[in-house]
């Protein structure tokens, strides 16, 4: 499993390990469909925070936040109690002040989940939109994966 990408190694798709808990699961053992948008959530934030941008960090320093504007999500196959899950994060596109992530959560390389999620950037006083720092904006570009 990849660890994900670091500054020096720009371009990998970033994957997070996630473990199913009791409190993830229906009164069947079934993974609610909700909590996978919290795994994916939990990526994104893992993610940034491993290119050397905390979602703190970004308040603090830069006056920043990011939200989920949109998501397409496709739910393929269940996961379950106890599984052992791999959820990654993919940037397809950073512009000035918004970025579109493609994340899949597999189960031994099976597809369960998969989705396209758009952010924007946002003032964290004003939540209006705003412009990447210029700074953030090139390390992203780095990590940009278009195609496939």
């Amino acid at each position: 499993m990849n660890a994900g990408p670091t500054a020096d190694a720009p371009g990998l798709v970033f994957q997070w390990p996630v473990r199913v808990y009791w409190e993830d699961t229906d009164a069947g053992g079934v993974v609610y469909h909700a909590q996978y948008l919290a795994f994916m959530e939990r990526a994104r934030s893992e993610w940034m925070r491993a290119i050397g941008h905390g979602q703190e960090l970004l308040r603090e320093r830069d006056g920043l936040v990011f939200v989920v504007r949109a998501m397409q999500v496709d739910f393929r196959a269940p996961a379950r109690l106890d599984d052992a899950l791999s959820v990654s994060v993919e940037l397809r596109e950073c512009r000035r002040a918004s970025l579109v992530l493609k994340q899949e959560i597999r189960r031994d390389g099976m597809l369960l989940v998969d989705s396209e999620v758009r952010i924007a950037a946002l003032f964290a006083q004003t939540f209006r939109p705003c412009a990447l720092p210029p700074a953030l904006y090139e390390q992203l570009k780095l990590h940009e994966r278009t195609g496939d």
